[in-house]
């Protein structure tokens, strides 16, 4: 190899506090800055990075072998890849799977999407679980060959991920609808909600569609009278990447939804907005949940569910409970659900308004389908406010509660 050829290959990490990896490029080449976490998933790579919550960070994959099944366009969780830049180590050579049509190589290159091989993921990993998620670089191609200290004081000066607001960067600019699907219902639209895109994945809209719910997408903008104006049995808060605090206009709309007594589910970044529409606080974990394989306990049924996560900020509010609501007007809610690794607050349930979230991802594209109930209890919750005729005072804490049925 000509030392061009070299230069051309080369690529290194390079962390806010100075320690570097050097490997080789992946997918194009140049500079990629963001805040560097890790993702511990076996499978569903292709998911991972069309998740818009992983928007301006630097994902680090610990599982060592990537892009062996390539990527279709079905797998996909939005129009696009978000992630800001992409570290593994070893790059699948060439994709075998029937259902490729790209190698992730490829891919990456396609969207511009900079990224590095042939580094110790492992030792990364272990790095950040020791000092926290931090801004970093990737440096590729000619850029590579620059002095170090200029990379990290390009790294240090990027912007930190708290007090990143990002929700309205990665929605839709206008509205769609999902309409329900011939998979696992009886063929009558039995409910219509308006899920605001805070970083939806497109399973999301498909699980509901698969219960006969009509979905109606709207963007991170959205106002109450755009709710109101489509009648709609319930609002969902989708996923989504940034800092909680930074959403005042999202906050503020729910806290007027919940006014309605209109029924609500959120999940992740929506889930993080519910506590600040109560009253409740949010901070910055220190290197947050990424996985499919994350322990949460139901405080109602004890029963232990494998979950999906991706968050970098979590709710504080107690795990005494129930405690009134900081916020007036909201009445009781409690922490219904906990993460068993680190006793994170993983869901809220609110006992005297319709209203409940979690943190972790029930939709779980690529698994595991452990919480899948939640959606059933969501459209419980609809149908449970439909029948009371939606009387602010009717709602009580067995409206937010799932049937055994639903857990079985």
């Amino acid at each position: 190899m000509t030392e061009q050829a070299i230069i051309s290959s080369g690529a290194v990490l390079v962390l806010e506090d100075g320690r570097t990896f050097r490997g080789t490029s992946y997918g194009a080449t140049g500079t990629a800055l963001g805040e560097a976490v890790f993702a511990t998933g076996m499978t569903g790579y292709q998911e991972t990075i069309t998740d818009p919550s992983y928007a301006r960070q630097l994902v680090v994959q610990t599982a060592p072998h990537i892009g062996n099944t390539g990527v279709n366009r079905d797998d996909a969780e939005s129009r696009q890849i978000w992630v800001a830049g992409y570290i593994v180590r070893d790059a699948a050579r060439r994709p075998s799977n029937w259902r490729s049509e790209m190698s992730l190589d490829e891919e990456l290159r396609d969207q511009g999407i900079i990224g590095i091989q042939g580094v110790d993921t492992r030792a990364i990993t272990r790095h950040l679980r020791e000092r926290g998620a931090m801004r970093a670089g990737i440096f590729s191609g000619a850029e590579a060959a620059r002095p170090v200290d200029q990379l990290l004081a390009e790294v240090t000066a990027s912007e930190s991920m708290e007090g990143s607001k990002l929700a309205e960067e990665v929605s839709i600019d206008s509205s769609y609808v999902v309409e329900p699907s011939s998979h696992g219902w009886d063929g009558d639209t039995k409910f219509s909600i308006a899920a605001v895109d805070l970083g939806i994945k497109s399973m999301t809209p498909q699980r509901l569609a698969e219960r006969g719910v009509r979905v109606h997408v709207l963007p991170a903008t959205a106002t109450l009278e755009d709710i109101d104006a489509l009648e709609v049995d319930g609002v969902f808060y989708s996923n989504g990447p940034g800092d909680p605090a930074t959403a005042e206009h999202q906050v503020k709309l729910l806290r007027q939804v919940l006014n309605q007594r209109i029924p609500f589910f959120g999940i992740c970044f929506g889930n993080q907005l519910l506590g600040r529409a109560l009253g409740f606080g949010t901070y910055k974990l220190r290197y947050g949940h990424r996985g499919i394989n994350v322990p949460v306990m139901d405080r109602h049924t004890g029963k232990v569910e494998i979950t999906s996560q991706n968050h970098g900020f979590a709710v504080d509010a107690p795990l005494d409970g129930p405690v009134e609501a900081p916020e007036p007007g909201f009445g009781r809610v409690e922490v219904s659900h906990v993460c068993l690794n680190d006793d994170v607050v993983e869901g809220l349930n609110c006992l005297d308004i319709p209203a409940f979230s979690v943190q972790y991802h029930p939709e779980a594209a690529a698994g595991p389908h452990d919480a899948a109930y939640l959606f059933d209890r969501f459209i419980d919750m609809m149908a449970g406010n439909r029948a009371t005729g939606a009387q602010p005072d009717q709602h009580h804490s067995g409206n937010n509660q799932p049937s055994q049925e639903n857990h079985a």
